[in-house]
């Protein structure tokens, strides 16, 4: 096989992950980030394809006259024109579970980070505080217990039932808000507009589609508790900027977001130096250890593959 990995870069940082595993497959080209114009103008050599975001829209695949297989670095597939693949039969596959820890990981560290007040502690020590302190300690943060607080979380795949135990590890009372039918007596389900107006923290793992795009929108956010905390660490384009921008300028909730509507964050940025807000740079998925993972993953789907067996097909 002919085989392109089109935006490498994404993947590793100094050589930390080794991506001569697919050589063993057929021939490989290592593009650092592929721009759309040589992608059209080479693709058409190539019998697969391993991305992470490189952009396969319908021109791409026109132009791809051997293309048989796009491999894809990540759970979401929404860079994928998934209807134009199927019809020119072009199997395609994700990594579904890869990163299940490591962003329930994140969700977690927002939010110890949000009630613990780590940094605004951190910063009055380090500014001498604590030498000058009168008593043993140095009070005047508002720092909270989880215990009895409610999450809401949005979807309810691996990442959501991970998130839930988590949560419920810390006593925490939990409603899901899921599109497709789901199971599960330790937590309850129910409607969007009630987990928004009853949760203290809001967390979306869902996927990007025509459903959930721009479903965090005004008037979502207004059915929110004042001082909720809201985090997404899905995809950016679920969430209207600009009104999230209104609403945390008004201070009425937290936000803490490790994704962009534009990735990388462009230069006017509307969310860039606002207030009550923690940004990450898509960074949930990113441990060694689990993008290790995720490429073995790849790995054995390109191999099913080639056997005749496809796996985590889309």
């Amino acid at each position: 096989m002919k085989i392109l990995l089109s935006d490498c870069l994404t993947l590793t940082k100094d050589g930390d992950i080794d991506l001569s595993v697919f050589e063993k497959y057929g021939f490989v080209t290592y593009k650092d980030n592929i721009k759309e114009d040589e992608l059209l103008s080479v693709i058409g050599e190539y019998d697969a394809v391993l991305c992470n975001k490189t952009n396969i829209n319908k021109a791409v695949i026109d132009a791809a006259q051997k293309l048989s297989y796009i491999g894809v670095f990540a759970t979401g597939y929404n860079n994928i024109d998934i209807k134009e693949a199927t019809k020119k039969g072009i199997t395609v596959c994700n990594a579904g579970t890869y990163s299940t820890n490591s962003v329930a990981q994140q969700t977690f560290a927002y939010i110890l980070y949000h009630t613990n007040k780590i940094a605004e502690y951190d910063k009055r020590v380090k500014l001498g505080e604590w030498k000058t302190s009168k008593t043993f300690t140095i009070l005047g943060e508002k720092t909270e217990e989880l215990s009895g607080k409610t999450i809401g979380i949005i979807g309810y795949g691996n990442i959501g039932k991970k998130v839930a135990d988590i949560a419920l590890a810390f006593d925490m009372n939990v409603l899901v808000y899921s599109r497709s039918k789901k199971e599960d007596n330790r937590v309850t389900f129910t409607d969007l507009s009630t987990l928004l107006k009853k949760s203290d923290i809001v967390t979306v793992h869902c996927p990007l589609n025509e459903q959930s795009k721009g479903m965090f929108d005004k008037n979502a956010f207004s059915l929110m508790k004042k001082d909720a905390l809201f985090i997404n660490t899905a995809r950016g384009p679920i969430v209207n900027e600009s009104d999230l921008l209104d609403v945390l300028n008004s201070k009425k909730i937290y936000a803490a977001i490790d994704v962009l509507d534009k990735e990388p964050m462009e230069k006017d940025n509307l969310l860039f130096g606002a207030p009550n807000i923690i940004i990450t740079p898509h960074v949930a998925w990113a441990p060694l250890q689990t993008r290790k993972r995720l490429i073995d993953i790849t790995v054995k789907n390109l191999e099913n593959f080639i056997n005749g067996t496809p796996t985590n097909v889309v």
